[in-house]
């Protein structure tokens, strides 16, 4: 997410007409006030439907984005560090953004991707043999052998969307590890002080030709990632994302659950100090061992 990560998470594509400058987001409001309609049809898609072949087709920005070497290199060094010259595991591997260079440095890796579309856009750059995958979801699908890393990058234990759901991704990672293993997860933290009074959206992000708006549902923990992309013309693209946030410490209590312990937590991947400032963290749990 942009204004957390300085990249985008995959997009889901819904072509929309804004119309003469206008932009409004409306949801009908639940009895609790919440925006629960946008969410709860976001929600009822399918995976394959919210990273179809549009998503997977445009995710790869090679050389800059998320894909730029200073963004890429620091992940890869770090994991490669942690793995210790064991296997690793990927939860949601996608097209293979950190995966493929990981291998290249020598750290085996596997991993898990629910959308096909996400699995094929990847087999364009690794071979089975390289980069095997299993098909499934993060939370619940088991891979053969056992490993000394399994990651989740990009905030993406977010788009399982709801508590119980995330509490099973750390048991399905202390399931994958060898004893003393670790897990690690890159993640944003919320910034509730960036939403207006009594208005449920914030704008993270704006740039030549890419808006992004997040609304929040404080109640549920729920957010809407809204991706407005234009060019020359009046029309836009926008790809909406659903997503349930998570705070540090509710965090560190999910892995505690799955019998890991907090190890450390710093800013970003070259290990800058946590404060009450960082806009995103990445925490390493070890597995008791």
């Amino acid at each position: 997410m942009p204004a957390r990560l300085v990249v985008e998470p995959r997009p889901h594509a819904i072509s929309t007409t804004p119309g003469h400058g206008h932009l409004e987001i409306t949801g009908t409001e639940d009895e609790d006030g919440g925006m629960q309609s946008d969410f709860d049809r976001l929600a009822a898609l399918s995976q394959d439907e919210l990273w179809d072949d549009r998503a997977a087709d445009s995710y790869d920005t090679p050389g800059e984005g998320m894909d730029a070497p200073e963004v890429v290199g620091p992940v890869v060094d770090r994991l490669a560090a942690l793995a210790n010259g064991g296997p690793a595991l990927e939860f949601a591997v996608g097209t293979g953004r950190i995966a493929i260079p990981l291998t290249a440095r020598g750290v085996p890796v596997t991993g898990i991707e629910y959308s096909q579309s996400m699995i094929r856009r990847l087999r364009e750059k690794a071979t089975a043999e390289r980069l095997p995958v299993t098909r499934g979801d993060m939370s619940t699908t088991r891979v053969d052998g056992d490993f000394s890393l399994v990651y989740l990058v990009f905030n993406t234990i977010g788009n399982l969307l709801t508590q119980d759901a995330q509490v099973e991704c750390f048991r399905n990672a202390a399931a994958h590890l060898r004893p003393g293993g670790c897990f690690v997860i890159e993640l944003w933290v919320p910034d509730l002080r960036r939403m207006p009074p009594g208005v449920p959206a914030a704008v993270e992000t704006v740039e030549d030709g890419y808006i992004l708006v997040d609304t929040m549902d404080t109640l549920r923990q729920h957010l809407i990632s809204y991706h407005f992309r234009f060019g020359n013309g009046h029309e836009a693209h926008l790809g909406r994302t659903p997503h349930r946030y998570i705070w540090p410490s509710e965090l560190d209590l999910m892995g505690r659950l799955a019998g890991f312990e907090l190890e450390s937590r710093s800013a970003d991947w070259l290990a800058g100090p946590f404060t009450h400032e960082s806009t995103s963290h990445v925490s390493v749990y070890r597995l008791a061992g």
